[in-house]
């Protein structure tokens, strides 16, 4: 009985010591979270509105972050997704894409104490100079563009940083993960020759290419062709977990080849392949990712908000420095975690900001009128397709006398 005692006692010392440990370390260097779901509850609980009182983000209740738990959890940056569903293609994607993102602005607004909005590496060092949560903008599926690439620049002007390629279904350009499944038909092998320009003009602008939700052979064809290393916003290790939005030890060895960066995703059914799961098995990916693909790979993208359930120990943003404690408890070095925490995505930013370049033209190609679909669209601009200018009122009027006249 009194080893039990002994033993017990110890253990909680120990964890205590490390997350003592996780602490001091996050107060040097916050963690930057890849992926947020935060702006997309605020639209379905109160239409995208953060005034109402219910909405005060210091006291948000039913969601897995406000403020409280931000600072609790040591985030000092955080992408947030700036998401609209699949069911929006080809309809009003744009339109509420560009609502979100001012969602996201609007919160940097209201809240000037807690929140920096972002747009590059230096933004975020100074968000952590003045102790705020760096906020970047990651769009969410590539259908938010509506496969335009003025689109594409008309965002990143306004703050979008990375661009997830596809989400649950295929954009015109590129393939998504339910291919993989055998849900979705391949459209593009991949990419298709315009998708290949998307990448392209990421590249030159500087935006953060994502390959979360996106088919193997839709990886495989990015990490070929990027000039600059990519991120995998929220996802996992798929021979730990074989859910086919994870990824493939094939190409956590293209990470390691191309310095890009997984950032673990905490939804269960990612995590365990099951309804349940706990923080040890989120621990599990992340020393994976790390082992194969190096410890510059390695990060976090919680999905918080964006998921229903969540490993045991790991229920909100608030709970990072048990994570961190797990960690340094399975022997991670300090330079690994603080490379894990914020260091790896910083070293990413920096090369795809270096990559970018404003003496390159614009591209100015256009996807194939036949490449999209048309109920919703017009087709000003495509020769062939092109409405052609109808006949007014007047030319009738004139004539109908005249043909009288001809006929007395």
């Amino acid at each position: 009985m009194w080893n039990w005692w002994l033993f017990s006692c110890l253990a909680l010392c120990t964890a205590d010591q490390f997350r003592d440990e996780a602490i001091r370390i996050m107060s040097q260097t916050p963690l930057i979270d890849g992926h947020n779901d935060l702006p997309w509850q605020i639209l379905k609980k109160f239409n995208g509105q953060l005034q109402p009182k219910e909405a005060n983000l210091t006291q948000l209740e039913g969601t897995h972050t406000n403020i409280p738990k931000l600072k609790a959890g040591f985030v000092g940056g955080q992408f947030w997704s700036a998401y609209v569903p699949c069911e929006t293609q080809n309809k009003d994607a744009v339109r509420r894409t560009l609502e979100q993102m001012d969602l996201i602005s609007r919160m940097c607004t209201i809240y000037p104490e807690t929140f920096l909005c972002a747009t590059s590496s230096a933004d975020i060092a100074q968000a952590f100079q003045e102790k705020k949560v760096a906020s970047l903008i990651g769009v969410e599926g590539g259908h938010s563009i509506d496969s335009s690439l003025g689109v594409l620049r008309a965002l990143y002007r306004l703050g979008m940083r990375y661009m997830t390629l596809t989400h649950s279904c295929n954009t015109p350009w590129a393939d998504n993960w339910l291919v993989d499944r055998g849900d979705d038909k391949p459209q593009s092998n991949g990419l298709s020759t315009f998708g290949k320009e998307v990448v392209k003009e990421m590249n030159r602008l500087g935006v953060i290419i994502d390959l979360s939700h996106v088919s193997v052979a839709t990886m495989e064809a990015v990490l070929s062709l990027s000039q600059a290393p990519v991120i995998f916003s929220h996802s996992s290790a798929y021979e730990l977990c074989h859910h086919k939005r994870n990824v493939p030890d094939h190409i956590l060895q293209l990470v390691n080849k191309t310095r890009s960066l997984v950032m673990v995703n905490f939804y269960n059914e990612y995590v365990s392949c099951q309804k349940e799961a706990n923080l040890s098995q989120v621990a599990d990916h992340l020393d994976y990712i790390k082992n194969l693909a190096g410890p510059g790979a390695v990060g976090f993208g919680g999905d918080y908000d964006g998921v229903d359930n969540l490993p045991t120990g790991l229920q909100d943003v608030s709970a990072y420095p048990d994570l961190i404690a797990e960690l340094l408890r399975r022997k991670w070095t300090e330079t690994e975690v603080k490379n894990a925490l914020a260091n790896n995505l910083l070293r990413v930013f920096r090369e795809v900001e270096k990559v970018s370049s404003n003496n390159i033209l614009p591209n100015e190609n256009v996807i194939e009128f036949s490449e999209m679909e048309s109920n919703c669209r017009t087709s000003y601009g495509y020769p062939d397709h092109s409405p052609q200018h109808q006949p007014g009122a007047l030319p009738v009027v004139l004539t109908l006398p005249l043909l009288y006249l001809w006929l007395l």
